[in-house]
């Protein structure tokens, strides 16, 4: 075992405060993390305040970049001083569907998680990147290609990968027509991401003081949801529409914007989901 420092919250604290803990020595498919950045994701701050009703204590951080300091003995696909990245899963049944088609998040068994969830070896409680080290399987660790700033990377393992998966998925390119549904934290780099691969992309929103921002994104449509005509307009113009906002809200003007065989696909985690059978 291996002493690190973190930031921890834990039962009756007011955030997190400075906490030393044990990782585990490295297992022989492992790699040892040197943390340079980790990113703050709002549901980091909705562990934290959690974890200060319990009786754990727990190191959030599931989105970091650093350098390899360690390898296990049959790790293969890193050496030391490598930059990589991780994100919000270090683990998976390896057997399932899911898993045998790269499709880790989708595990039968449930993915270990990066932080909050429990070791597939000894049951220990995984501890996540606001600390000084993280070890983790190489299989889940991947490369943080030369020139890439570290530190904006970083958020690209859990904002970023949520909504290139569907950009990819649906194979948006140039000729795409596509839709974003919100302009926070998923919203803004769905839009970067979707006009990179060459899309026409629209922003859905329902506030006009966010336009500029979306258009200095590089949106080439803003569209005000809340304006019946507006949304009209835009019927059958959309092949994929990505819905990023949180708040409940009906899906069925975005479902009526698509395309002939359109995909809505749906990323922010809302309460309920809203909209009128007949518009699929």
């Amino acid at each position: 075992m291996r002493q690190v420092s973190g930031f921890a919250s834990h039962q009756g604290s007011d955030g997190v405060t400075p906490w030393d803990f044990e990782r585990r020595d490295l297992r022989s498919d492992d790699i040892r993390v040197a943390i340079d950045y980790c990113g703050v994701c709002h549901s980091d701050l909705d562990a934290i305040a959690s974890a200060a009703q319990g009786e754990d204590w727990l190191v959030p951080g599931h989105e970091f970049t650093g350098r390899v300091a360690a390898v296990g003995s049959a790790a293969t696909r890193f050496a030391v001083g490598d930059r990589v990245a991780v994100g919000n899963i270090v683990d998976s049944c390896g057997r399932c569907a899911a898993c045998r088609a790269h499709q880790e998040n989708y595990c039968h068994d449930f993915p270990t998680l990066t932080y909050g969830g429990r070791d597939r070896h000894d049951g220990s409680r995984t501890q996540g990147g606001w600390s000084g080290e993280y070890v983790v399987r190489e299989d889940f660790a991947y490369s943080v290609p030369p020139g890439l700033d570290a530190a904006a990377a970083a958020p690209l393992m859990c904002a970023g990968i949520t909504v290139w998966e569907p950009l990819r998925r649906w194979q948006v390119g140039p000729g795409s027509t596509v839709g974003v549904v919100g302009v926070g934290g998923l919203g803004h780099l769905a839009v970067k991401l979707a006009k990179a691969l060459g899309a026409h992309v629209a922003v859905f929103t329902t506030s006009p003081a966010k336009a500029d921002a979306a258009y200095a994104l590089g949106a080439d449509d803003v569209v005000l949801s809340t304006d019946a005509a507006a949304m009209a307009a835009r019927t059958d113009s959309y092949d994929l529409v990505l819905d990023t906002a949180s708040a409940p809200h009906d899906l069925t003007p975005y479902l009526r914007v698509l395309s002939m065989d359109g995909t809505l696909c749906v990323l922010g985690i809302a309460e309920r989901l809203d909209f009128d059978p007949m518009a699929l």
